[in-house]
């Protein structure tokens, strides 16, 4: 019986860009496309090869408590830039634009500016504000390949949950600290006996 292969993100994308003459590689994901409210969190980072936390991964193949431990360790031994954008300007330049837009501010916001970036999913984010700040390659479900969009990736995701968590305080109607935003049954009733906070994405269905 033929075992299924595990696959796990690994440092060859990296290695692949360096024998190509790229010497700083970063790499960038995001958190909260689909959720119905709360902004999308973008993070790029840049691993040290001497110190790489053990156990990277795609964020969403992690337990709350690993990405939590995960994210101190990523935070302490990587250099690591974060950005939010906020649910009002996702629904002035779309979900796509917005997470491009994240990206291309959390490479730009780097201490050490990287030469090459690899980016999770399938484009470039060269945001309609400012072109990408060095070379880079998407790459689809990057965050399960690359050991540098994992790490963004983790970075992302448990930012987001924290910003997620404290909204709770300010809208404690909504629950916002149990689903982060996404569209449970349990938030879709909040919204129709609430209506919608200025945290929620009047762009979308079915707010919109």
């Amino acid at each position: 019986m033929t075992k299924a292969t595990i696959i796990s993100p690994d440092f060859s994308n990296e290695q692949r860009c360096r024998d190509e003459g790229f010497s700083v590689i970063a790499g960038a994901d995001e958190a909260g496309r689909g959720p119905l409210a709360g902004p999308v969190v973008a993070a790029a980072a840049i691993l040290d090869d001497d110190n790489i936390p053990e156990g990277l991964n795609d964020s969403k193949k992690l337990t709350e408590k690993r990405r939590e431990a995960l994210f101190d360790e990523i935070m302490a031994s990587c250099h690591v830039a974060i950005s939010v954008v906020s649910a009002k300007t996702i629904d002035e330049i779309n979900i796509l634009q917005a997470s491009l837009l994240g990206m291309n501010q959390a490479l730009q916001a780097l201490e050490i500016s990287p030469d090459f970036a690899l980016i999770d999913g399938r484009d470039l984010p060269h945001s309609i504000f400012s072109p990408m700040p060095c070379a880079g390659e998407a790459l689809v479900k990057g965050d399960g390949r690359s050991l540098s969009i994992a790490a963004a990736s983790i970075v992302a995701k448990v930012t987001r949950d924290r910003i997620m968590i404290k909204a709770h305080d300010a809208y404690p109607q909504y629950g916002f600290a149990g689903h982060k935003g996404y569209g449970t049954k349990a938030h879709l009733e909040a919204i129709q006996k609430h209506g919608a906070c200025p945290l929620h994405r009047k762009s979308f269905q079915p707010i919109k």
